[in-house]
């Protein structure tokens, strides 16, 4: 497991866009980055604002052969900066567009009123390179990750609209305590087994 800096960027970027760039399916992704002569640039231009808040609020892992990488954030973290706006206004600019910045931030509300208040992992976005898939790769740095972070005592909550995401985690201990469907695909809500649940924490399904 190698922890990424800034001068891993571009490396990140490529592994996050060659896993996500193939997906036509409705994802979250794609609800951020339209299907058309412009896409990979938006795409580019999502994945370098993941990394920035990653590196900012958190921190951003490789495998140790360089076929997948997890971005993580810690939500005490997430303070106004500078650099934040600088981060979100291109992403807004270049990526999303006021036309559909409205629908962005709906799914966000979304999600977001599944997190609660205070301390917590969440990991933002994991990927696997195309030729590495079906191997231990992305399962052996997740388990790094989590053997690192086992000391903080931390929940660790996450999002996804991949199903194959959804079984990943799940041997890992995580559970679906909610799954959001407003935005007409499903968007699962998952924490950390073994974790006592959050005061406050919504819970209308467990899978």
């Amino acid at each position: 497991m190698i922890r990424a800096t800034q001068k891993d960027k571009k490396l990140v970027v490529d592994i996050l866009v060659e896993a996500f760039d193939p997906i036509k399916g409705d994802n979250s992704i794609n609800f951020i980055v339209r299907h058309d002569t412009k896409r990979l640039y938006r795409m580019r231009v999502l994945m370098e604002y993941l990394f920035d808040k990653a590196l900012r609020t958190g921190e951003v892992f490789l495998s140790d052969n360089f076929g997948s990488c997890l971005l993580i954030t810690y939500a005490h973290k997430d303070r106004f900066s500078v650099s934040k706006v600088i981060s979100t206004l291109r992403l807004v600019l270049f990526c999303i567009g006021f036309n559909r910045l409205r629908k962005v931030l709906r799914r966000q509300k979304i999600v977001q009123r599944n997190y609660p208040k205070g301390e917590y992992i969440r990991p933002m976005i994991f990927a696997v390179k195309q030729e590495y898939k079906g191997t231990v790769t992305a399962a052996k740095l997740i388990m790094q990750v989590y053997k690192e972070k086992q000391h903080l005592a931390l929940p660790i909550i996450v999002d996804t609209a991949s199903e194959e995401l959804v079984g990943l985690y799940r041997k890992f201990g995580l559970r679906i305590f909610n799954t959001e469907t407003e935005l007409g695909f499903p968007i699962y809500m998952l924490r950390m087994e073994g974790v006592p649940p959050i005061k406050g924490e919504r819970t209308r399904k467990i899978i």
